[in-house]
């Protein structure tokens, strides 16, 4: 009898498909509870449909989405925030619920000599994101070397108008994160960059 070459669902796959679809269920919850919130102290906007405002609204609330799924029912096993790939997994199943071509490490041009991973490009739009974890032994001023670098790197990418560089920093070690998103948001020739760290140090 021929095998199948069809691999089988392991039993990690199918937990890590709950994982995500308890996942959605909880930001859309959050998401309902901030809105009705929010709209107690605002005026009534028109919601457009910008991928920008999609995009800074989910990095803004990353940090509570994570704190929301460390608290999962009965302690079953959820998704630790670790390193940047662990903030790169969950921000590409966030990214996916509100744009449908969400492409993980792409190659820049060569630039110096050297070419650089982007850690999301969403090509229609023409955006760009990159992904950094704060930690002992990558503090601010480490972090705004890499990113000055990747700013370089990523002028050259013809897809590329607008570069978003998350910096997720749970432990809240970046003193003063404020300067760090002034001194590198803003235009680069044709670029458009704009760093977030989160959550910020008060």
């Amino acid at each position: 009898m021929k095998a199948s070459s069809k691999p089988l669902r392991s039993n990690s796959t199918l937990e890590a498909e709950k994982l995500v679809k308890y996942l959605v269920s909880r930001i859309l919850k959050v998401e309902q509870e901030t809105e009705s919130i929010l709209s107690k102290y605002r005026q009534p906007v028109v919601i457009a449909e910008d991928p920008h405002r999609l995009i800074e609204n989910i990095l803004s609330k990353f940090h509570l989405v994570v704190r929301e799924i460390h608290e999962r029912h009965e302690d079953r096993p959820t998704l630790e925030i670790n390193d940047e790939y662990d903030v790169q997994d969950l921000l590409d199943g966030l990214l996916r619920l509100c744009f449908e071509d969400v492409r993980p490490e792409q190659w820049t041009p060569e630039y110096a000599g050297s070419s650089a991973k982007i850690d999301f490009l969403l090509k229609k739009e023409q955006i760009a994101i990159e992904v950094k974890m704060a930690r002992k032994g990558l503090n601010k001023k480490a972090i705004g070397d890499q990113l000055i670098i990747d700013i370089a790197h990523y002028q050259k990418h013809p897809e590329c108008k607008t570069l978003y560089c998350f910096i997720y920093d749970p432990q809240e070690t970046i003193s003063n994160p404020i300067s760090l998103e002034r001194d590198l948001s803003g235009k680069h020739e044709d670029l458009i960059a704009k760093v977030f760290v989160v959550p910020k140090r008060m």
